[in-house]
């Protein structure tokens, strides 16, 4: 057995074992997770992802290792951001507590599905066309100074959006949740497709959508598909105990927004100007810089929301006393 096949076995069985975990002992059907079992379920998570870090390490070596870790920290902030969409469609949609945790575990190991297809076709496209990186870092660029100076996110609605659009045309959507069920029979004893089905389709697809930028980006940071694989799916089998952990506090965040944005445009400058940076610096050298600046605007702008609200809310509660 080869370093990569040994990895890519340890990290099946942990990915397997960990989910008989959270499914089998930590989740219960149609029980609401309390906060104390999402900051659980969270830690447990990073935890594994951290543990995986030190395996590769040592399995695959330093450059490796530190390449996981950056697009796993970079996966995680951008599953920040997925959460406030997730919000939204769970609002629109009225989505019953007792629902949430089921729904939102299907639509993510869909997501994943979707990924892991979604990632072996660009790692195979860019292999046989190395060009596509530069069309790559050009989309980051742009996708960076777009998300850095736009709130697109404010003005999305669910019912309105192409995917629904698309499904309401084609198939029988109905309003009810099905008391849980995914499909239903109307009076006339034909399929009826609920409103969790619409959820859990909805939820798979946006997370697609934000994939079209993150795995660009973990590709600008390895082209490892080993990196690619594993720090894409440990960071969204981690985004639903994420979910209940955040959502309460996710709009605190308001210019994580910026510092992913930043991330973005560092990664593909970095793309675009790959054969003259590799001139003038090794690839350890460049994995740690990348490592580096992905913490710096991640932490940095999710301190800088806390202060910003902390300070709003000093200024109003100054204003309001007599």
């Amino acid at each position: 057995m080869s370093k990569d096949q040994l990895v890519y076995f340890v990290f099946g069985a942990v990915i397997l074992i960990a989910l008989i975990l959270d499914l089998g002992f930590l989740s219960k059907k149609n029980a609401i997770i309390t906060m104390k079992q999402a900051l659980r379920q969270t830690f447990l998570w990073v935890l594994l992802a951290l543990a995986f870090f030190v395996f590769m390490w040592v399995e695959e070596g330093q450059k490796l290792g530190f390449e996981y870790l950056s697009g796993y920290l970079m996966e995680w902030s951008l599953s920040i951001d997925n959460i406030f969409v997730f919000i939204l469609i769970f609002n629109s949609f009225k989505v019953k507590e007792k629902h949430i945790p089921r729904v939102l575990l299907i639509g993510i190991l869909a997501a994943i599905l979707f990924r892991v297809i979604f990632i072996t076709v660009g790692v195979a496209l860019v292999a046989k066309f190395a060009w596509l990186l530069y069309i790559f870092g050009v989309f980051l660029v742009y996708t960076g100074y777009k998300m850095f100076k736009a709130d697109d996110e404010d003005n999305f609605d669910p019912h309105h959006s192409k995917i629904y659009l698309f499904l309401k045309k084609f198939l029988p959507i109905g309003d009810t949740d099905g008391d849980g069920k995914f499909v239903i029979k109307d009076h006339n004893n034909k399929p009826l497709y609920t409103s969790l089905f619409v959820v859990v389709v909805l939820l798979a697809a946006i997370d697609l959508v934000f994939a079209l930028d993150s795995i660009p980006a973990v590709m600008g940071i390895s082209r490892s598909s080993l990196v690619i694989y594993t720090s894409n799916i440990f960071a969204i089998l981690g985004l639903r105990s994420l979910f209940f952990l955040l959502r309460g506090a996710v709009n605190q965040f308001e210019y994580l927004q910026q510092g992913i944005a930043i991330v973005l445009v560092f990664i593909g400058i970095k793309m675009l100007g790959e054969h003259y940076i590799n001139l003038w610096l090794d690839k350890n050298t460049q994995v740690l810089i990348s490592l580096m600046v992905i913490i710096f605007c991640i932490t940095g702008s999710i301190f800088y929301s806390i202060f910003i609200n902390k300070r709003k809310l000093a200024k109003e509660n100054s204003e309001g006393t007599p």
